[in-house]
């Protein structure tokens, strides 16, 4: 049997690539490539181009490949994005979510393995740290756009022979130990990669937004988790729906927060490198501070991090940014079938 990763040429989907491809898996990669790299899938996984909405195309994928698991990452990612193009967000991330549940209750597909977030909570009014009995009340169409996805696939499985796994990733950082893959996406908002930016020379300046909030420094306070310990979650979890365990969704983090302010001090300390930082206004759809609670996934999954040091995320991230500077290729899509895609249509971006 093989695993189906959606949106496996981007950031997280192409470490669980390289997770599955470790441990002795078959993997197929769905990717239309309008933000993921064609390189950026491990060698040894098949890499099918096309979307997740294509009905035709990931049936045949699934039975060509004799697939029992779908790892679904695909899906728009910007919170500040969300606020300016809600229904860009509820394209790609609910409704193409629809279309792949359907079309994997059609193949029988019985095992589910979700990528959700912690924009899910109603953070500013939630008690940290966040477990998964918070009101869920989002506050961006970015979070409400998940949060109906996964309604969505737990009244499907209530009403099909399936099981899944939901994981509300806060937020995830980092790149590979080995230097295989990580963060390479232009125009990516991710904190930590904004500030390797800075660092490597990349970007000017590094903008701060928000330094009024109510935290220990006034920046907003984060819960920052490896990307290689989140898709050793995921291969746990494709463990646990093969072994026959139950339906389940757990928040992903290490219960520890990082403020803005913190993850500069540390990008400066391990690069030994100084730049500006510039301090803004908030942004809209950002909140205070959000911490998870992962003590169900850890208990559940029986995961064991291995990268919970901040300075060590940051290494792992600067390594990659250098990196990316010396190789050509990186930083951009696949030239060929990318500007087509973005032509056709506003396709779905990955994570």
């Amino acid at each position: 049997m093989s695993v189906l990763i959606t949106g496996g040429a981007g950031y997280i989907g192409a470490h669980m690539v390289w997770e599955c491809i470790d441990h002795g898996e078959d993997v197929v990669v769905l990717d239309n490539l309008v933000t993921g790299f064609d390189w950026a899938v491990a060698p040894d996984a098949k890499l099918v181009m096309g979307d997740i909405g294509d009905r035709a195309l990931v049936e045949r994928t699934i039975r060509e490949n004799n697939v029992d698991t779908i790892v679904h990452f695909a899906g728009s990612v910007v919170v500040p994005e969300s606020m300016e193009k809600p229904l860009k967000y509820y394209e790609n991330n609910t409704c193409r979510t629809r279309t792949l549940v359907e079309t994997a209750v059609r193949c029988g597909i019985e095992q589910f393995i979700f990528s959700s977030t912690a924009a899910v909570y109603d953070a500013p009014k939630t008690l940290l740290p966040v477990d998964e009995t918070a009101p869920l009340i989002p506050s961006s169409p970015y979070g409400m756009s998940k949060l109906m996805s996964e309604t969505m696939i737990r009244h499907v499985a209530d009403a099909h022979n399936m099981r899944y796994v939901m994981l509300r990733y806060f937020n995830v950082a980092g790149a590979d130990p080995k230097g295989r893959t990580g963060l390479s996406t232009r125009g990516a908002t991710h904190v930590v990669k904004l500030a390797c930016e800075a660092a490597t020379g990349k970007r000017s300046h590094f903008d701060v937004y928000g330094t009024d909030y109510d935290t220990p420094d006034g920046s907003a306070l984060r819960d920052f988790i490896h990307v290689s310990d989140l898709a050793n979650a995921h291969y746990l979890a494709l463990k646990f729906l093969r072994d026959g365990g139950l339906k389940f969704t757990c928040n992903a983090g290490y219960s520890v927060g990082h403020s803005v302010l913190d993850v500069i001090d540390s990008v400066k300390r391990v690069s030994g490198r100084d730049f500006e930082v510039r301090h803004m206004d908030r942004r809209k759809g950002d909140i205070p501070a959000i911490v998870a609670d992962a003590s169900r996934m850890r208990r559940r999954l029986n995961w064991k991090p291995k990268y919970t040091d901040l300075d060590t995320i940051v290494q792992h991230a600067l390594t990659w940014e250098e990196k990316l500077s010396s190789h050509q290729n990186f930083g951009r899509n696949t030239p060929t079938i990318a500007p087509l895609l973005e032509a056709l249509t506003d396709k779905v971006t990955l994570v």
